[in-house]
C-alpha cells in the first residue's frame, strides 16, 4: 500500500500551461536501440522512466521499445530526415504527436500534495530526473518530476479541463485549509 505524509499547510502550488513544442513517438525493437540512436544522433535511454537530453533535446523511455522525443523546433526537421534516411537498414516508426497533448507544469510546496490527490502513483519516490506514464483520476498521464516540488504533466488535449478543474479543486481546498 502507498502512503503519503502530507504537510495540509496553505502553501501554494502553482500551474502553468506549457508553451507548445514538438514531439515525437518513437518505437524500435530492443535489439535496433543502439543502431538507431547512432543513426539519429541521440542517446536513447534504455531504462523504463529514465530521459536523456541530447543538444536541448529530451528523450524518455516508456517502455522497452517506445520513447517519447521533446525536439526544439528547429530540430524537428533534421530529426525526421534522419529517421527516413535510417529506416531502411533499421526499421523503426517515428511518428509526431506534437497536437495531442498539452503540458502542464505544477511547482510550489503543495505540487506532490496536489498530484497525490489523483494518482494512485507514490510519487515521492518517482526520482528527481525521471518520468513516469500514469494516471491522473481516469486521465493517462506523463508525468516529469524535474525537482523537488516541480513537475511536468502532460495531458492529451481531450482530457484537460477534466485534469484542470481536479487540480484548481485541490488548490481550493488546500488553500482553505482542508
Amino acid at each position: 500500500m502507498t502512503t503519503h505524509d502530507h504537510d495540509f499547510t496553505a502553501a501554494p502550488f502553482l500551474i502553468e500551461e506549457r508553451p507548445w513544442s514538438p514531439r515525437l513517438s518513437l518505437r524500435v525493437r530492443p535489439q535496433h536501440r543502439e543502431t538507431l540512436a547512432r543513426s539519429l544522433g541521440l542517446d536513447l535511454p534504455s531504462r523504463i522512466g529514465h530521459r536523456s537530453v541530447t543538444d536541448k533535446t529530451e528523450l524518455l523511455c516508456l517502455g522497452p521499445d517506445e520513447w517519447l522525443i521533446l525536439v526544439p523546433a528547429q530540430g524537428r526537421d533534421d530529426l525526421m530526415a534522419a529517421s527516413a534516411e535510417a529506416y531502411a537498414a533499421t526499421p523503426h516508426s517515428l511518428c509526431e504527436i506534437s497536437d495531442r497533448d498539452i503540458t502542464l507544469r505544477l511547482s510550489g510546496p503543495q505540487a506532490l500534495t496536489a498530484l497525490a490527490a489523483g494518482c494512485p502513483r507514490d510519487l515521492g519516490s518517482l526520482p528527481i530526473g525521471n518520468a513516469a506514464r500514469t494516471v491522473f483520476d481516469s486521465a493517462t498521464v506523463i508525468l516529469w518530476r524535474d525537482g523537488q516540488d516541480s513537475f511536468r504533466m502532460d495531458v492529451w488535449r481531450s482530457f484537460l479541463p477534466h485534469v484542470r478543474a481536479i487540480l484548481h479543486k485541490v488548490k481550493a481546498e488546500l488553500s482553505s485549509g482542508l
